[in-house]
């Protein structure tokens, strides 16, 4: 059973798992893989959270907050600054302009 809502959403916008794959920069496999709820890294979900046009501080709605808490449960403030802070370095050398979570 999925852990995340990537399919419930992709299906809401009509979108094929084929044309959010080709947004992505993903490979269909990939894309079937985390909608079944398997572990990624968290570049594929960056680049999943902008194909679906989302801001990366709705990550927690697509893929869950347990998607992004260290193995003890206890969230992992640190990884998730240093991950936030790639993500905006990554968003701002493109010239978008997404809110950070």
């Amino acid at each position: 059973m999925p852990n995340n809502n990537v399919q419930r959403i992709r299906e809401s916008l009509m979108m094929s798992k084929a044309e959010l794959a080709r947004k992505a920069g993903l490979s269909t496999l990939t894309i079937d893989r985390v909608e079944a709820g398997r572990a990624c890294r968290l570049d594929t979900k960056r680049k999943i959270l902008l194909a679906l046009e989302m801001k990366i501080s709705d990550k927690e709605q697509l893929f869950g907050v347990a998607s992004f808490q260290s193995t003890s449960g206890i969230r992992d403030n640190s990884a998730a600054e240093t991950t936030a802070q790639a993500i905006q370095t990554t968003v701002a050398g493109r010239g978008e302009h997404h809110e950070r979570s």
